[in-house]
């Protein structure tokens, strides 16, 4: 699976341009995931140079932070599957990720 295209990262504001705003005012972009883990990463700002995103990380703790498109992408976990990007996720802030409420 394609973890991001075109249309998807011309979506995404730059890094740092959501840090002054609050949580209920931050839409989440993407969700990836494990699909043979409970590993959650939602995704609201992004660097195509680098490949680099940050938002909220959900794994052995919840926490904001940056996270690579590479190290997404070469992941593989049990039976040999990669981390996928939710096709289906719809319009969320990154308030209702960090509550648990997505």
């Amino acid at each position: 699976m394609e973890l991001i295209t075109k249309e998807l990262e011309a979506r995404f504001p730059p890094l740092y341009a959501m840090e002054d705003k609050k949580p209920k005012e931050v839409k989440i972009i993407a969700k990836f995931f494990d699909p043979c883990g409970s590993w959650t990463w939602y995704a609201t700002e992004y660097d195509p140079v680098e490949r680099i995103f940050f938002g909220l990380v959900r794994g052995h703790e919840v926490e904001m932070g940056y996270f690579s498109l590479d190290e997404l992408e070469a992941v593989k976990g049990r039976l040999g599957l990669g981390i996928e990007r939710d096709l289906y996720f719809g319009d969320h802030t990154l308030a209702e990720a960090m509550e648990g409420t997505i």
